[in-house]
């Protein structure tokens, strides 16, 4: 049996967006960091933009919903893919003092790990959490 891990590691998640423009714009005031990186599509008009943040600087990307795989279905899909937060019920204020709608409230699931949910104003479900298994993981590389 091989000891190589299949899946190593959180490497980029999209959200789409119809108006990538507006999407950058609320996403820059969330995280209080402007793109690293943006593409024009053939039209001229905004295309992509991609973020890093966080502690391991992972990759956010907002792309025009045009270039949507073809098989994806508008509406919300079934995966919450949630973000490590310090303080939860800040940041969940912060997300719908910005027009997020929540999508589901916080949640105790057990001793250090809370979790919420809201849809950005562009249709994507963006998840935090509160997790202590986060910090530990993250404080022992910090010491190594």
């Amino acid at each position: 049996m091989s000891h190589n891990q299949t899946l190593r590691g959180f490497a980029t998640i999209s959200y789409w967006a119809d108006d990538v423009q507006a999407a950058k714009k609320w996403y820059t005031e969330l995280l209080g960091i402007a793109p690293y990186f943006e593409r024009s599509g053939s039209d001229g008009q905004l295309a992509y933009v991609e973020f890093r943040i966080g502690d391991y600087q992972h990759e956010l990307g907002l792309i025009d919903r045009r270039f949507a795989p073809v098989a994806a279905v508008p509406g919300l899909g079934g995966a919450v893919m949630y973000w490590h937060v310090d303080d939860i019920e800040s940041v969940l204020d912060k997300l719908l003092s910005m027009g997020a709608r929540e999508y589901e409230p916080l949640i105790q699931r057990g001793d250090g790990f809370i979790t919420a949910s809201v849809l950005d104003p562009f249709g994507n479900v963006l998840g935090i959490m509160y997790n202590a298994h986060y910090l530990e993981i993250f404080c022992s590389f910090q010491t190594k």
